[in-house]
């Protein structure tokens, strides 16, 4: 970062990460790394059953081995106040009764925790845990999605949506109707889920956790221990991946809560692999119907999406599942229906690209084949039918950059040169494949707070609770401030990740770097105002009485335009006897913001290879076009791209959570059985970022980029393969056998 300390940072440089020293010396630390005195250490033993109840639990043996301190059951768990409230998780899209971690009697899901064992070192805790025993009286359970359609309910907050006529395609001279299917979707990032709790006082407690919303974890403990905001704090400073498994408070951080409460220590609880699968969420199983109809010459006439997801028995998880539909194509009739199945399954949670992901999975395969129906590029479909504003709410978009997506990733792609024939082109001894989608993502913004404080350095701090999962947010905020005060990025510093800093969102749903980001934005500009009157309002100043119309930032100084002379940061402090200079200020939209639809927009391009004898397909060559607005950073922005395109290539063609029904129990529960892309799946990546600033959204130009390239990257793969193959794959992943 040396080469950028010397000059004023500027929005869209492509910075180094100002963290990125420190995570690569060991410096960063993560939620497992707290060793705080006196610490303990819990390990969570859970169910063997899918639903009943607990018949009887014997903990005296793991009591008795060596180091261990407790067992926690749902016998002597200290009592959560709000576990009798009922209500909904904080902040998120669940409705019902959030999971009660040692509550009752109840097995709800196997794989449920259903005691805690606390010693002083971790091999004694894992190994006392295996000496808990547990017998149980055992009920039918469910957990099978194809097989309980009928049992379909609508969720409690639906998202159905009408236009026109329903189910007008039927009535087109050019229509297509198919199932669409995709499987459970695990996060599993490279950190693994930790929690360290310590109980300061009887009614203020300390969580170092991993958390993608540190406001969002303090409020729900509040709410569950009723306690107050200055009793509760989320320490997260960093997050070794998430995707949306640390998006609300799980089993490990009320496990090791109620475990530092149980026996007065700190208690550090670390989930397994295995646990990992199915108490941190996952990307629900989805069945989907998609009609099209249209016209000869392709003009959309009817579109009808019917979609299902499964949640749990106990909370109702919905997703956008029929989102993308509503608003990415101009027709004059559609009519959306998402329903729920209830499985005695864990809560399922956002995933990256929640729903949309799934929805675009069916919705862009469905286009292309109307396309092929029609017989007509995939392309020129879209373009025939793009929407102009956006049809779900008849608003005009914020900005849409879309058709540049087209013109520009079809360029760099070489769409022309494809040969529209199934099966038509090779190499070598490979079928190649070309094929196409296009994305469409909320760019929305969220209230934020930000507080800055100028030193008598002249250096910035910055404070927000915001999070960094590992998109690069410490970088892209040091650049806004760096930026916006005028000041090297070297004498900026960016702090997040805990409770006690201004409110901030949480990081999800692709709208950090708008709402926090304005909020470093406008508490800069409220710094600046603020500097610029005691400047001009001080004798002594070389500034004095100036006019506010004459001045520049620039360099750590105030200046007078066209002119050298002015006054330093550092000498305004010292002029007013000020040690230090703080402002603090939320940032939220105006109502502009209400007569705008704000989205963001991709457009996909794939080549894949398929061997002809054994259906290995190999994704070769992908071309992203995204519009995400003003790009805050070149770097960071094509990384966040490059990691849609690998979550794609494993939605596409390795990623399922298998459970075997019978037992209700994941088969797969590792990195060894569960596959995801590695190096070697790693293809020739093209990031075309449009950066046209969209000033709607954010006073940066900002939209949200984190998300929108991987929506439709599943259906490209599987329009590739179909060009490839001839053979059209309508249930993910796409494997050998499916092809061969």
């Amino acid at each position: 970062m040396e080469e950028y300390t010397l000059k004023p940072g500027q929005i869209g440089d492509p910075l180094n990460r100002v963290d990125g020293r420190l995570k690569v010396t060991g410096g960063a630390r993560y939620a497992a790394e707290y060793n705080l005195p006196g610490i303990t250490f819990g390990v969570l033993t859970t169910s063997t059953i899918t639903k009943g109840r607990i018949r009887a639990i014997d903990t005296k043996a793991a009591e008795k081995a060596p180091g261990v301190l407790a067992v926690v059951t749902h016998k002597n768990s200290p009592k959560v106040p709000g576990y009798n409230a009922g209500t909904d998780n904080e902040g998120s899209r669940v409705y019902g009764q959030e999971f009660r971690v040692f509550y009752d009697d109840r097995i709800y899901y196997n794989n449920q925790p259903v005691a805690l064992v606390i010693a002083d070192t971790l091999e004694r805790a894992t190994y006392a845990a295996s000496l808990v025993s547990v017998t149980y009286n055992e009920d039918k359970h469910q957990t099978n999605i194809k097989t309980q359609t009928e049992k379909a309910i609508k969720p409690e907050r639906p998202e159905d949506y009408a236009r026109g006529e329903a189910n007008a395609y039927k009535k087109a001279p050019v229509r297509i109707e198919q199932d669409y299917h995709t499987p459970i979707h695990v996060h599993n990032p490279m950190e693994p889920h930790a929690a360290t709790a310590v109980w300061e006082t009887n009614d203020k407690v300390i969580v170092y956790n991993k958390a993608q919303g540190v406001k969002l974890a303090q409020k729900d403990i509040m709410k569950s221990f009723d306690l107050k905001a200055e009793n509760v704090r989320i320490h997260s400073p960093f997050v070794g991946g998430a995707f949306g498994s640390s998006s609300r408070i799980w089993p490990q951080e009320m496990a090791a809560i109620l475990g530092a409460k149980h026996v007065g220590r700190p208690v550090k609880v670390v989930l397994k692999r295995d646990q990992v699968f199915n108490m941190v969420g996952y990307r629900p199983r989805s069945i989907q119907k998609v009609g099209l109809g249209a016209t000869a010459d392709g003009k959309l006439i009817g579109v009808t999406h019917e979609a299902m997801g499964l949640t749990s028995t106990y909370e109702q998880f919905t997703e956008r599942i029929v989102h993308p539909t509503k608003s990415l194509y101009s027709s004059p009739n559609l009519n959306a229906v998402y329903k729920l199945v209830p499985l005695d399954l864990s809560t399922p949670c956002w995933t990256r690209g929640p729903g949309e992901s799934s929805g675009s999975f069916a919705l862009e395969s469905a286009m292309d084949e109307l396309a092929y129906a029609l017989n007509m590029d995939p392309l020129t479909l879209r373009l025939k039918n793009f929407a102009d504003k956006d049809p779900e709410n008849d608003k005009p978009w914020s900005s849409n950059f879309l058709k540049t997506c087209y013109e520009q990733g079809a360029e760099r792609f070489g769409w022309s040169k494809r040969n529209p024939k199934p099966r038509s082109m090779r190499a070598g001894d490979m079928l190649v494949g070309m094929g196409m989608s296009a994305g469409i993502y909320k760019a929305e913004r969220a209230p934020a707070s930000a507080r800055a404080k100028l030193l008598a350095d002249g250096s910035l701090v910055v404070q927000s609770a915001a999070a960094d999962v590992g998109p690069g947010t410490y970088t892209i905020m040091t650049q806004i401030a760096a930026d916006t005060m005028g000041l090297p990025v070297g004498k900026v510093r960016f702090e997040l990740g805990d409770s006690s800093f201004p409110q901030a969102p949480p990081q999800y749903g692709s709208h950090t770097t708008a709402s926090v980001g304005s909020a470093v934005h406008d508490v800069c500009v409220a710094l600046k105002q603020r500097l610029q009157e005691l400047a001009i309002n001080k004798q002594g100043s070389a500034l004095y009485q100036a006019s506010a119309d004459d001045l520049v930032f620039a360099d750590n100084a105030i200046r007078l335009k066209g002119r050298s002379n002015g006054v330093t940061y550092t000498e305004i402090l010292k002029l007013n006897n000020l040690p230090e200079l703080e402002v603090t200020k939320e940032s939220k939209s105006g109502p502009e913001k209400e007569t705008f639809s704000t989205k963001s927009f991709c457009a996909t391009f794939i080549e894949v290879h398929v061997h002809p004898a054994t259906g290995m397909v190999q994704v070769k060559r992908v071309v992203s076009a995204v519009d995400a607005g003003k790009i805050m950073n070149l770097k960071t922005a094509r990384s966040q791209v490059l990691g849609s395109t690998i979550w794609g290539i494993g939605m596409a063609l390795m990623e399922e959570g298998v459970i075997d029904h019978r037992f209700g129990r994941y088969m797969n529960k590792d990195l060894a059985e569960y596959h995801v892309p590695v190096c070697a799946d790693t293809p020739d990546i093209d990031v075309i970022l449009i950066d046209k600033p969209d000033p709607i959204v954010s006073p940066t130009g900002a939209k949200g980029i984190g998300e929108i390239g991987m929506v439709g990257f599943a259906a490209a793969v599987a329009n590739a393969v179909y060009h490839a193959t001839g053979k059209r794959i309508r249930e993910l992943p796409i494997t050998p056998d499916k092809l061969v």
